[in-house]
This record gives C-alpha cells, structure tokens and sequence, in this order.
C-alpha cells in the first residue's frame, strides 16, 4: 500500500495530522495529503475506526535508493547523504500539498506549477550531485538517474495498487514456494479505497486508521475463511543440512525503541520514520558502527550473540495515545495507538535443503521484505500473517488476520538463505543476499547460510468487523504513505556473532542437530 478518518477535529487538528503525515525513505514515495471533511463525520466509539469522505492528493516519486543496485564504496556515504536529502524534500513537498487545499481547489495546475515543478527542479540538483560522488572516484554513474527526478500527482484509488484484493501466501519472491493466491479478503471483492478528490463529501470513504491513513476494514480477513495457501516445503536432499540453532533473546522487556534504521540510513536520526523493537544488540541506532556493535551489550541469553535484531512494532487502534504521539516517528508519522509488546520471540537458524551451510560474516546485514509495497509493489514483499493454530495452514501477505478466541496474531519472517559470499551489504541492500529457490537451490554462484527465521508472537484481543468497520484495528508501524497495510511488514538482521559461536551453529545445523 485510501484515506480516511476517524474522529472528529477541528480545522487546526485536521492540518496539523495532514502535514505530519509525511515520509519518504531511499529518495522515494508516495506522498499523501489528507484532508478530512468533518461536517458530516461521527464517531460512536473511541476506539472504532469510523469513515468519512475525504479529498487526497498523491505524489509518486522514483524509488532512487532501490534503483542504485551498484555503488561504488567509496562513494556510499557521499551518496546515502543525498538520498536523505531527497527524503527531506520529499516530505517537505507533502506538507506544501497538505496545507494548500484552497489554493489547489481554484487553481487545477496549482499542484503541477508550485509543487511538483519545483520539486522536479531540486531533485534534478541532488541527483546530479549524486552522479558528481560517482566520478570523484572514477566511476561512471547510471545513465538511469536522470529520469529519476519527475514525480507525479494521482488520486487515491489510482495509487492504491495493492490494498485488499486477495492474499498471496506465500509467494515466490519470499522464496517460500509458488504464489497460491487461494485468501480473498473478508468483503469478497476488491478493497475499499478512499475516493477521488472530486467525491462527495457524504460519500462513504471505507474507514482509515486514527491518523487517517489506514488500516481499512479490506486489510482485515477472518482467518478460518481462508483457504488453506501454505505450500509444502522442499524435501531435503543428500548433502542438505537438517539441523537447527536457536538463540534467546527477549521479547524487549526493557523497551528499547527507536525510529532510525543503521542498515538503510546510517547517521540519520529518524531515518526509519517508524518505532522498531530491539532485541539483542543494545547499542544499535543510528550512528552505531560495527566497532559499536562488536563492544555492545546483548539481551541474548548467550553473549556471544550480539547480532541485533529489529522489526517495526505493533499498535492498536483503540484510541489509547503511546509515549511517542507527538514525536517524530510517533504520532507526528502517523504511527498512532498503543504499542504492543510480543510475548514471544522465537529466532531460529535452520539448514538448506540442498546443501552444507557455511558461516555467515560477521556485521553481515539483511533486511527482508519492504517497507514500501505500495510504492514498489510486491516484488520483495516477505510478511507473514497468521494465527495460533492456522500457522501451517493459512499465511497472509496482504491482509491481517482476525483470528478466532483462544487463537492469536502471529508474525513470522524466513530471511534470504543465500550469500555472494563477499559483501557483509549492498548498495540497495538487497542483492548481496538472495532466496533459495523452491527445490532449496542458490543460483549464480551463491553460498547456502544459516537461514534465520522469526516467529513474534502476540496476545492482544482480535478486532471485530462491525457494519464494514473495523473496531478495535491493529497495524504494523510504517511510512504513513503506506497506509499501514500488512504487505509493508519487514525485518532487519546483523550479524554480531563472535567466531566460535558462529561455528558452533554452522556444525549443529550440518550435522542435523538441534543447538541453542
């Protein structure tokens, strides 16, 4: 992953959640502006998510971050700079479309002329920068860039590719088998999206979260309706390796929050735009360096795990405001409700189906899944969906679940199993890192790891469907832009093991035991 509201606000509330809501990361985004006409809105209860009509307005902007796949060394921090620099501008472009609605309403180019030219214009410049940090140390930038700096304006339902519809399970891109596609979603059909700036301000606009900007009652499926969609799993071959290795590291007891990515945007505060937990590593923010991490404390119950690992939390919507409702990453983003801690968090290292393991480097760093599936579409999409008791038969990729009393929300994450078997990164931080594919294979020359696989699990009460409203909605944190839908859930992984330990778990897994 449109709009929509919940409670009623004055004017002066609406624009300030309108012009907080903005995010970009990588140089790329949608942008959305939302604006709430509250003449006709009501609210029954505090922690239902009530629609309204709404006016939205989008920027699309080129993913720059994802596209730069080869970057030289020498030139990444020069380069991570400007795609910061495209954030800022990014969101600075958002809250000139937040807080001009009257001038767009009697001007229809107004947004082309005083906001998406001047933008094209900046980014221009700071894509031209990025092409002068490519030369200053010899190399030859992609010819790509310069058709990097247009962005375009669309409606919601135009941008909303990828909300509600059916469920891929499973998919192929998350090297977990084929795409079964078998979830439809609980209304049957396609999703609500929010209405086009031209709709009336009585229609109905399906209902959006309590900053405005999702989830949707479409997000929402009853899990015991759902096909079963988990596919078998590859049989392991002669030569696989059959073992497990499993580490103990909290559930975040101690509440180390923080909304930086060091993976994506080292030496940028607030460079996630969302809360993650943390678990392991204890020093891990922003400007954390690999001697930090190396000299760290661990919440893992064996030291010499110092790995860190980190997803973006969990909240409900129930009209309970968090510590962070008016920070940066908080409520400012549009991250709202009540931040819910896992009750367990089971990290597991398992073996290939094909081959040996060998060890994984040390600082080496994955992400998977994408935060940006609205914008970049499903492609590297990983989230997991379930419940308790339905985990080997239904997963959700686009959808959250609703599950059944005395059933729970379950999110599991499989990480790329396969390495280059040179580069701890990369430049868009995903090709030094691949999946197996579904016989368990890692092609071009790629060496089988220790998989790591998650399984976070929670105890909040289900969400009911009422009347096409969703009470009591639950959502992953997220870019705002993103609509919090459950396509956007991600995981972040760095490897902080010290040798022996490393070893260790390399041996159990090839010798088909189970290790902690």
């Amino acid at each position: 992953m449109g709009r929509n509201t919940r409670k009623r606000r004055s004017p002066l509330a609406v624009r300030a959640v309108a012009a907080s809501a903005a995010l970009a990361i990588g140089g790329g985004g949608l942008i959305w502006a939302n604006f709430y006409a509250s003449a006709h809105e009501t609210n029954s209860s505090p922690n239902t998510t009530k629609a309204a009509a709404t006016q939205v307005a989008t920027i699309t902007c080129p993913d720059v971050g994802q596209k730069l796949t080869n970057v030289p060394n020498a030139a990444r921090s020069a380069v991570a700079t400007e795609l910061a620099t495209l954030d800022k501008q990014i969101t600075e472009a958002y809250a000139r479309l937040a807080s001009t609605r009257q001038a767009q309403a009697k001007d229809a180019n107004f947004v082309q002329n005083a906001i998406l030219g001047p933008l094209k214009e900046k980014r221009g410049a700071v894509i031209g920068r990025i092409k002068i940090d490519f030369k200053r140390v010899g190399a030859t930038a992609p010819g790509m860039l310069d058709g990097l700096a247009t962005c375009t304006a669309t409606t919601a339902d135009q941008a909303q590719t990828t909300a509600g519809g059916q469920n891929n399970g499973w998919g192929q891109n998350n090297g977990q088998g084929q795409n079964n596609g078998q979830g439809q979603n609980n209304n049957g059909g396609q999703a609500t999206a929010a209405p086009s700036p031209s709709a009336s301000a009585s229609a109905p606009a399906g209902n959006g979260g309590q900053a405005g900007n999702g989830p949707l009652a479409s997000d929402f499926v009853d899990i015991t309706k759902v096909q079963a969609n988990v596919p078998r799993k590859a049989g392991t071959r002669a030569g696989g390796s059959t073992g497990t290795f499993t580490t103990s590291c909290g559930v975040n007891a101690n509440k180390k929050f923080n909304t930086d990515n060091v993976i994506v945007a080292p030496g940028v505060t607030n460079g996630a735009h969302h809360l993650h937990d943390y678990v392991g590593n204890q020093s891990n923010d922003a400007f954390a360096t690999n001697d930090t991490f190396a000299a760290a404390k661990t919440t893992c119950a064996n030291q010499g795990d110092k790995s860190t690992y980190y997803w973006p939390v969990v909240r409900i919507q129930n009209g309970t405001q968090d510590f962070d409702q008016n920070n940066d990453g908080g409520g400012k983003e549009g991250n709202v409700g009540q931040i819910q801690q896992v009750k367990q968090a089971q990290i597991k290292f398992v073996g290939s189906a094909k081959s040996q393991v060998v060890a994984m480097p040390k600082f080496l760093r994955i992400i998977t899944g994408d935060a940006k599936t609205t914008t970049n579409g499903l492609a590297n999409a990983n989230a997991h969906w379930s419940c308790t008791g339905f985990e080997n038969k239904v997963q959700l990729t686009q959808q959250y679940p609703i599950c059944p009393r005395g059933s729970t929300v379950v999110r599991t994450f499989a990480f790329q199993s396969c390495w280059d078997g040179v580069n701890i990164d990369s430049a868009n931080h995903r090709t030094h890192v691949a999946f197996a594919d579904a016989q368990g294979n890692c092609a071009n020359g790629f060496k089988a790891i220790p998989q790591l696989t998650m399984r976070l699990v929670y105890g909040f009460r289900a969400p009911s469907l009422q009347n096409g409203q969703i009470k009591n909605a639950y959502a992953v944190d997220g870019f705002p832009e993103q609509l919090h839908k459950a396509a956007t859930d991600h995981d972040d992984f760095i490897n902080v093991f010290d040798d022996n330990l490393m070893n260790k778990m390399v041996n159990c897994i090839n010798k088909g035991q189970r290790c902690k």
